[in-house]
């Protein structure tokens, strides 16, 4: 005697046909080792630029405005590569903006008043001393923080935040409210514009190292892997991941060629190359700042994943009673990550200033809470432990892209920090979601 065996109703199959497929990709996510939140920044930096596309008829995916917002997020993205690491140790700096804002007065004052005395105007060292002395003192400054925060037992709430303050008040003290302008002709590069980029030709070089890089770090990851016993990731997938981190950076470098000098720098240009100009102009390649914030990432990122102190820094952030107990120098190690913050907010400080060509009382004003907005959006856990310096510049390019989006459209400045409080907090409550999910 057989028995029936009902057969699933439509509902049931559906279910079973979602869960399959959900099965399916994260299978797929498993075997590519794809960080699903900062592919989830992608995705979101995608659907932001192509609404953006949509809404300016076609203004916002174009050569010139990516290479504007490209040199627009520089200072934001290299101090959101520092503030990564404060946040990881469960702390926060309110005086980033401050800061630089004094720094970026300091370093103004330092090659118009002080260097031209003993270099005279336009010297080739004056940019690299006043860049010196403006790291200088933003160690020093990140270091008294960080010592009040560490050995002081001061909260980095309220260490900063009075850091806020101060450092505001003595940007306008140190030029007693004026503006210092002009900067120094070479110094001005650090900040991108038309004569601050590498052309055509090192960009492709820029970009051909960039992708040797990437294939000898994955060749590189799978024999280390090989090596110790761990489990290979796929050919395929191997392949895949390569594949695309290659295609993207193919894609950035012809989108920055692609965007033309004016036509009488290309005509001088090409005057002094002896050569005539190309019936589509002479492009500008990649942006000094942008190579600035490339340098730092990848310094950034090798201290915090192949370093002895990079560890220190996570462990903190992860269990701080038990980082102590196994013999780590917890003080110190929080000291010396205000202390990186500090040299860091001082490369941003030559970055806006130089792009700006002056040096004002405002300058960076409201920056810690975008820098801090950058971090968070790009995955840094304000619970710490967590956080990596690629979502960090992902973070504060996507906040740059929602900003220069908005004006392009016309909306005003004033709902355009509704917008972006809004997302701030949005990001700290998807963040908190995943950490539930997690446990």
């Amino acid at each position: 005697m057989s028995v029936a065996t009902p057969e699933p109703d439509a509902e049931t199959a559906d279910a079973g046909g979602v869960s399959s497929a959900r099965r399916g990709l994260n299978s797929l996510m498993r075997r590519l080792e794809v960080d699903t939140r900062l592919l989830g920044m992608i995705l979101a930096l995608l659907v932001i630029w192509i609404g953006f596309d949509l809404l300016t008829g076609g203004r916002f995916i174009t050569p010139r405005n990516l290479f504007n917002l490209s040199v627009q997020t520089a200072s934001v993205a290299v101090m959101a590569c520092g503030m990564v690491l404060v946040i990881v140790t469960r702390n926060i700096d309110l005086s980033a903006g401050s800061l630089l804002g004094v720094l970026a007065m300091v370093m103004g004052v330092v090659q118009v008043d002080v260097l031209p005395t003993f270099l005279g105007f336009n010297h080739p060292l004056t940019w690299l001393v006043t860049l010196l002395v403006g790291m200088a003192l933003g160690a020093v400054i990140g270091l008294l923080q960080g010592g009040i925060i560490a050995y002081g037992k001061v909260p980095s709430f309220i260490v900063t935040l009075g850091g806020l303050l101060v450092w505001r008040g003595a940007a306008w003290w140190t030029t007693t409210g004026r503006t210092v302008a002009p900067l120094d002709s070479n110094y001005e590069l650090i900040g991108g514009g038309v004569e601050g980029t590498i052309g055509t030709g090192w960009s492709w070089v820029v970009g051909a190292v960039a992708i040797a890089a990437i294939v000898l770090l994955t060749l590189r990851n799978r024999a280390q892997r090989k090596r110790f016993g761990f489990p290979l990731k796929p050919i395929w997938a191997e392949a895949v991941t390569a594949g695309l981190l290659i295609v993207a950076v193919v894609a950035f470098v012809m989108t920055m060629n692609a965007y033309p000098l004016p036509s009488r720098i290309a005509e001088e240009m090409a005057a002094e190359r002896g050569i005539e100009v190309p019936p589509g102009g002479i492009g500008h390649g990649i942006a000094v700042p942008v190579l600035i914030v490339g340098a730092v990432a990848v310094l950034m990122t090798l201290l915090a994943t192949r370093t002895r102190f990079g560890r220190y820094v996570f462990a903190i952030g992860g269990n701080p009673e038990a980082a102590e107990l196994a013999g780590i120098n917890t003080r110190r190690v929080v000291m010396f990550v205000f202390m990186i913050m500090g040299i860091l907010t001082a490369i941003a400080a030559a970055i806006a200033s130089a792009r700006l060509r002056s040096a004002a009382n405002d300058l960076g004003t409201l920056d810690e809470l975008r820098v801090i907005a950058a971090a968070v959006i790009g995955g840094t856990s304000l619970a710490g432990g967590v956080g990596t310096v690629a979502g960090a510049v992902l973070g504060a390019v996507v906040m740059q892209s929602l900003q220069s989006g908005m004006a392009l459209v016309g909306v005003n400045s004033s709902l355009q920090s509704i917008v972006i409080g809004l997302v701030l907090v949005l990001a700290v409550f998807i963040d908190g979601f995943y950490q539930r999910t997690r446990r």
